[in-house]
């Protein structure tokens, strides 16, 4: 079945139960979008959002947001301000850990880009301690039972189609400590395979370490489509997987969100209305999650849906 027919299949089925689109004040005239999974920091609950205009591109900035309301988030005056796109956090023994991406320019043109890694325990007071490999985005951390960490990586490239079919494949690998996330250890992280199909490609949004040793993972699976006037379309879908680190085996992958899912939005290009980039889910008392995604690639939704990872464990 191809990515588009489970894509159908799902969309007959779903099950939301809530909808919201996130409102962020102290930053009007920005859109804020792709932000972190929320957190708590200091009994207070915290996201990191990309900041940034609707007609510009590559020109954002991450900023840090505390929750006011129901959906509701206002800027954290004098915080950090980080130039980066498509924020993430991982806790890390103690740290937080802030990951994103950092786009070069030479000549007032784009170059490439990298992700930045930046940690801390003090929330307003993170500092930068490494950088990932050449064109890599969607690295992410998650601690292991073992007390070791677990990094997902996401090459992507024309290159690495022409070999494995699809767009990008997702690597894991495992270190004993921050001091061992480098370029080179994240570029050798062994491939997962049997996760995307013929031309498709994604990544992993949030990594949650489960009760059973396993991982439950909330990412992005994608394909090009068409719309009915024929605008090409880059269809993102929220996904989630499991993975066992010891068997290196992925299983029960699934969609759990697409566009439409969604409130009804705007979007930062014509062939972006069809795209939903996950943050990760946060538990609810009832035993259902809350699923955050980037909208458009100008928005911020909120969806609730049945826990993910059932049957594989609990989030530790």
């Amino acid at each position: 079945m191809t990515l588009k027919e489970q894509r159908i299949a799902f969309e007959a089925a779903k099950r939301i139960y809530d909808q919201a689109t996130l409102t962020f004040h102290g930053v009007e005239g920005f859109d804020v979008y792709n932000v972190s999974v929320p957190f708590v920091r200091d009994g207070k609950r915290y996201l990191f959002g990309r900041v940034e205009r609707r007609e510009e591109w590559a020109r954002s900035w991450v900023r840090l947001f505390e929750e006011t309301g129901a959906d509701e988030w206002n800027i954290v005056q004098g915080s950090m301000i980080y130039t980066l796109e498509d924020p993430y956090i991982s806790e890390i023994g103690g740290e937080l850990v802030l990951g994103g991406t950092h786009v070069q320019y030479q000549s007032g043109k784009y170059s490439t880009f990298f992700g930045y890694f930046f940690r801390g325990t003090d929330l307003h007071d993170l500092y930068y301690f490494t950088t990932g490999p050449n064109k890599m985005k969607d690295i992410r951390l998650v601690p292991l039972a073992d007390g070791r960490i677990g990094v997902f990586s996401r090459p992507r490239s024309a290159e690495m189609r022409s070999v494995y079919g699809s767009e990008s494949m997702i690597g894991f690998t495992v270190i004993d400590s921050l001091d061992e996330l480098t370029a080179d250890s994240i570029e050798r992280a062994p491939y997962i395979h049997g996760i995307f199909g013929e031309g498709d490609w994604g990544g992993v949004n949030q990594a949650y370490l489960l009760d059973s040793g396993k991982i439950g993972v909330i990412g992005h699976i994608c394909y090009r489509d068409q719309d009915a006037s024929g605008v090409e379309q880059r269809v993102y879908l929220n996904m989630a997987f499991v993975f066992d680190p010891v068997t290196r085996e992925s299983m029960d992958l699934r969609l759990i969100g697409s566009r439409p899912c969604y409130p009804p939005g705007p979007a930062k290009k014509p062939y972006l209305l069809d795209c939903v980039f996950a943050s990760g889910i946060v538990m609810r008392p009832d035993g259902k999650a809350d699923l955050y995604s980037g909208l458009g690639d100008c928005q911020t939704g909120r969806i609730t849906i049945d826990y993910p990872f059932e049957g594989h464990g609990r989030l530790v």
